[in-house]
């Protein structure tokens, strides 16, 4: 039997750790919906999908809907939807724009929250599964919340949003564990991923992830995040909350 055979799974965002996880999932033997903004990236993976911006709370609630009336229940969530800020001019704090600090969380703890209060919803009205457990949901943190580098990724709104989801996973688990759902968080290094093209594309950066990721010789490749996104979202972690998986090739103790 596949890990994940007969659960209902949510996975948001469609490129990247995203992409390969909703992949994974299906060939573990889940039933996946993917909820992304982009309705070519969503057709893309070949998935059912429900198109949303999760940053919109209305937007939110009508993709999990979506999900509602084909799903009786959902069993996982896998909130990976998130891109960096730069663009939005995230940087060091003392030249941080208010609109760049709430543009950043915006793109990256919003949607966590909105993914992580809908599929909650439905978790707490459903019945345990055959393992006794209503449901598992794993958000996306990253290494900048816990290992600052800042020469090369001083983007303290994005450390800041990334941090936030490890308080906000701290404390669902703490109120939920009770009810059969477990919380926890994903926090990788760099990936080789949409999102990590500019830093790719960065001698200092290529050389850094080649020192600090010597278990990967450099940039994890996304299936290196999905084994571990697999791992909480079976049953193979029953016991296991509030926790922070680090999947970093080392970075933490380079």
């Amino acid at each position: 039997m596949t890990r994940l055979e007969g659960k209902v799974c949510v996975v948001t965002g469609a490129t990247g750790m995203a992409a390969d996880a909703a992949r994974r999932f299906a060939d573990e033997g889940a039933q996946v919906w993917v909820i992304a903004s982009d309705r070519g990236q969503c057709q893309a993976l070949g998935l059912p999908f429900a198109v949303a911006d999760l940053r919109d709370e209305a937007a939110a609630e009508a993709a999990f809907a979506t999900v509602g009336r084909a799903c009786p229940r959902i069993d996982a969530l896998y909130a990976v939807a998130g891109a960096s800020g730069r663009a939005l001019g995230d940087g060091p704090v003392h030249e941080l724009s208010l609109a760049a600090w709430e543009g950043t969380f915006a793109l990256n703890a919003t949607p966590a929250f909105l993914a992580a209060r809908e599929a909650l919803r439905v978790m707490l009205g459903q019945p345990p599964g055959p393992s006794g457990a209503r449901g598992s949901v794993v958000l996306m943190s990253s290494v900048l919340a816990l290992s600052p580098t800042p020469a090369l990724f001083a983007t303290h709104a994005y450390a800041a949003a990334k941090a936030a989801t490890i308080g906000l996973v701290r404390a669902m688990a703490a109120t939920y564990g009770e009810r059969g759902i477990r919380v926890n968080a994903l926090a990788p290094a760099l990936v080789r991923t949409p999102m990590s093209t500019r830093a790719a594309a960065d001698p200092a950066s290529v050389a850094f992830a080649e020192r600090r990721q010597p278990l990967t010789g450099g940039f994890l490749d996304p299936a290196d995040v999905t084994g571990a996104a697999v791992y909480l979202c079976s049953d193979e972690s029953r016991a296991v909350t509030g926790q922070v998986l680090t999947v970093d090739g080392g970075w933490t103790v380079s």
